[in-house]
């Protein structure tokens, strides 16, 4: 059906249905603000078309705080499964009411010589006097150029269109890419029984408990989730780092590439190229591992120093986790017929897509300056991406302190707008 036209203007046009999207509309509810919600798919579409059967969470259930809905379950330290964080979404997006009108893209948002905006969407054109970006940082999957050269006969995934092992045909899998979703799809087809081959990225990992209780309890009372980006010690560079790689399957545990080498997957360095049937590696291998348990260690030291200082009592000493396999040669190439792959998922992430706006607040890698959200052009403002202000800002932990920071800086904006007292715009 052919969705009904945009209004022709609003005060505050929200792009994006996900969680961002609504939390910005809670506040923005709440606050009397008038708005529209324009959603190119359906509302949380993400978290029901683009996870595989077996995604959990990461972090704790205590960490969804989205605004007005906190985690409501029984099980605060476990990690919600694929079902169970939709019925938490959809449960959230009922109580907001959000003005949200589904399948309607936003194809161009220009700024208007007035100040104000116009976005041409794909049911008509809309002017707002500002406009909050939802959209996230994961919109485009990427897939290298050098997939065209794979064999015909081979089916190619991206991790977002990954379900389960018996969707796949019969064979070897490669997995290209190590960070959270790569790890945990190869930790998934590994425990289906597929024999997996692992191209490896320079992804980070983390312990999933330590000393007794979940590591993001530990960082969580040491103040770490509350870390402004400009405090970070690589400051908005921490916004370029991948996710560590852990898992809340099963109640949650380590994820140990050395561990699957020893049960039988096979690892290799970053993938480097595809030709005439067969995959290029650099010989890394070994460097990314390393690197990733320096990190998990790194972390766990940190837990040590704040458990010392504190002088507390824990179930468990401190340790550090040695190697339990090494490489013992860095494979440079795989004939991929030969060794009896018949799938490859790329698990190497997404960008963000901006193209679409027209206004000037982007640096050279297309990524949009701002503060907190705020950019440099009056009006305009950004919520959900990682690291935005701090690390839950991408997250159900963080997005809604995010969405009633900006609904705020919205309000007293719509105030000076209508030629309010100055006193209106305070806070």
């Amino acid at each position: 059906s052919v969705p009904a036209p945009v209004p022709a203007h609003v005060p505050v046009l929200v792009i994006g249905g996900g969680q961002a999207g609504l939390s910005v509309s809670h506040y923005l509810g709440h606050a009397g603000i008038g708005h529209v919600v324009l959603e190119r798919e359906t509302a949380l579409h993400a978290w029901r078309d683009q996870r595989w059967d077996h995604f959990t969470l990461v972090t704790p259930n205590w960490q969804c705080a989205l605004p007005g809905h906190p985690y409501d379950g029984d099980d605060p330290h476990g990690f919600m499964n694929r079902g169970e964080i939709l019925d938490y979404l959809e449960r959230f997006a009922a109580r907001v009411r959000a003005p949200l009108r589904e399948g309607v893209a936003v194809e161009r948002l220009y700024l208007c010589d007035d100040g104000r905006f116009e976005a041409v969407t794909s049911a008509g054109r809309c002017t707002a006097d500002q406009v909050v970006v939802a959209s996230g940082g994961y919109q485009q999957p990427v897939v290298p150029r050098c997939a065209e050269r794979l064999p015909a006969g081979l089916v190619q995934l991206h991790s977002a269109q990954y379900r389960n092992a018996a969707a796949l045909p019969p064979g070897a899998v490669m997995v290209v890419g190590s960070g959270q979703s790569g790890a945990q799809i190869a930790e998934d087809l590994h425990l289906a029984g597929r024999q997996v081959h692992l191209a490896t990225g320079d992804a980070p990992r983390c312990a999933r408990f330590y000393r007794g209780r979940d590591v993001v309890d530990w960082l969580a009372d040491m103040g770490y989730y509350d870390l402004p980006v400009h405090e970070h010690p690589l400051r908005e560079g921490v916004r370029d780092n991948t996710n560590h790689y852990v898992t809340g399957r099963d109640g949650g545990r380590d994820i140990d590439l050395r561990r699957f080498a020893l049960e039988g997957m096979r690892l290799y360095g970053q993938m480097l190229d595809v030709r005439d049937g067969t995959m290029r590696f650099a010989p890394n291998l070994g460097a990314h591992l390393d690197a990733a348990d320096a990190t998990y260690n790194r972390i766990n030291a940190s837990i040590d120093e704040w458990i010392a200082k504190l002088g507390l009592r824990t179930a468990e000493p401190a340790s550090t986790y040695q190697p339990v396999w090494m490489p013992t040669d860095e494979a440079e190439s795989l004939d991929l017929a030969g060794a009896g792959i018949t799938s490859v998922i790329w698990c190497i992430g997404y960008r963000a897509d901006y193209g679409w706006i027209d206004a000037p607040v982007f640096n050279g890698r297309g990524y949009p300056a701002h503060v907190r959200g705020v950019t440099p052009q009056p009006g305009l403002y950004f919520i959900g991406l990682p690291w935005l202000h701090t690390w839950g800002s991408g997250r159900f932990s963080g997005v809604g302190r995010d969405a009633e920071y900006l609904s705020a800086r919205i309000g007293a904006r719509l105030a000076q707008l209508a030629g309010a007292a100055p006193e209106a715009l305070a806070g």
